[in-house]
């Protein structure tokens, strides 16, 4: 496995962790997921946000939904300041603290339509400033009912994210064509064989052709892209409830010894242990 390519990054022990970044530099990690939902909002500075198949160059107070096991990437130009806040989240926090709001869902909608963008508008963007600062302001206090407060007021974030529309397709500069047909392809078919070979067939380019764009594109090997894939597919079949060995050979792993090893290369756990 590629462990350049795909990374397991952060834990989250809390019902969600805030941070409110500052620097020149930035942290530019390599293309990893998360096991929880993450909530980016650019301030300042430059930054390219590559998520899955679609790279966005973000503007101040564009906001990037990125649900758990989505892979990602942030291109930082390190000539500017780079202002943001993350937000990590615990989805079922919020599910068992509201079961009815469903305030996750936006989460689903991101990642079901492929549109993680969201861009608010002059309205939405003085709402949403007044709700970070009231949070700021009580990231500290200790008196009677902060964290409650605390709660209420992510809460109110994740309802007025909730409210916003996913931004215009134009806002998200797609993959190469071949390059997009070819992930959907790899979607579509983790149970089958898929090598090098057919995948570039599939697009009508040379095997070499083929890699090198592949890897532009992704920045990863056709190879650790399929396994992470069919890694991610498993873990989701496993959460779900389905029998460990039937959720590698659902994935596309033949031999499960092989998929028991690159399962607790990437996730850090054997895969029976990720239902408890």
């Amino acid at each position: 496995m590629d462990k350049r390519s795909y990374t397991r990054e952060g834990y989250l022990h809390e019902n969600y962790r805030y941070f409110h970044l500052r620097d020149t530099a930035g942290q530019e990690r390599d293309f990893h997921f998360h096991d929880f939902d993450k909530i980016v909002l650019l301030l300042s500075g430059r930054v390219n946000y590559l998520v899955e198949d679609q790279s966005y160059q973000l503007r101040p107070w564009d906001l990037l939904l990125v649900k758990h096991h989505t892979i990602h990437k942030a291109l930082i130009d390190r000539s500017e300041p780079y202002e943001r806040i993350i937000v990590y989240l615990d989805r079922q926090f919020f599910d068992r603290a509201l079961p009815g709001a469903r305030l996750m869902d936006c989460f689903e909608t991101a990642d079901r339509s492929r549109r993680y963008l969201l861009v608010p508008d002059g309205e939405q963007r003085a709402e949403l400033g007044e709700t970070l600062r009231s949070f700021e302001l009580n990231r500290e206090d200790s008196r009677f009912g902060a964290e409650a407060m605390r709660d209420t007021l992510m809460m109110q974030i994740l309802i007025q994210i909730g409210r916003m529309a996913p931004a215009a397709p134009e806002r998200s500069e797609q993959a190469d064509p071949k390059i997009r047909q070819v992930l959907s392809y790899i979607n579509e078919h983790l149970t089958e064989e898929l090598t090098v070979e057919q995948l570039s067939e599939q697009v009508y380019l040379s095997r070499y052709h083929f890699m090198r764009l592949f890897k532009a594109q992704t920045g990863s090997t056709v190879h650790a892209w399929v396994r992470q894939k069919r890694l991610l597919c498993a873990a989701r079949l496993i959460r779900e409830g389905v029998p460990a060995v039937k959720a590698a050979a659902d994935s596309g792993f033949g031999d499960y010894s092989a998929f028991h090893r690159a399962f607790r290369e990437s996730f850090g756990i054997a895969p029976g242990e990720l239902k408890k």
